[in-house]
């Protein structure tokens, strides 16, 4: 598979579109075994470190079963009615290293729920895996904007 600028945008254009439309079973398809989906804390930039802060969310590929489960479920009281939601991808970076192709991308999210919406903000940092004609999510960090805010609802996947 030739790694291509327009290959790994329709790559993550496709997963923002899966997560828009609450696909959470196809978007947990595009993981890899291996993997880490990590929403740190006050962590607006890259010196952020899982080990040694508080996480929004920090999963491997149990926690990602876990949370996508639940958020299927009946018993996601925060979700009914679902959170309407849009996103936009932009300004995306990025080079392959040993094998794997590392992205920064900036994204916009609006979401609506009960009348009310909320604006989320931040960059998208992925690690892909080459995998047949597509790509594999192997990690996948979001810098949020407002991290070091309080947060009211963040109860779908970012």
């Amino acid at each position: 598979m030739a790694i291509t600028r327009d290959a790994v945008e329709a790559f993550l254009f496709h997963e923002a579109d899966l997560l828009d439309d609450m696909q959470v079973e196809a978007w947990l398809a595009l993981w890899a075994p291996e993997c880490c989906y990590w929403v740190p804390c006050n962590g607006r930039d890259d010196s952020a470190d899982a080990q040694r802060q508080v996480s929004i969310i920090y999963d491997n590929r149990a926690g990602l079963e876990d949370r996508v489960y639940r958020l299927m479920s009946s018993a996601a009281h925060s979700q009914r009615p679902r959170s309407r939601m849009r996103r936009v991808v932009g300004n995306l970076r990025f080079e392959v290293r040993e094998g794997e192709v590392h992205t920064r991308s900036n994204f916009l999210l609006a979401e609506l729920r009960r009348g009310r919406q909320e604006i989320w903000s931040g960059v998208s940092q992925h690690r892909l895996l080459p995998a047949g004609d597509g790509f594999q999510i192997r990690a996948k960090t979001v810098l949020l904007t407002q991290s070091d805010e309080a947060i009211d609802n963040l109860t779908f996947l970012l």
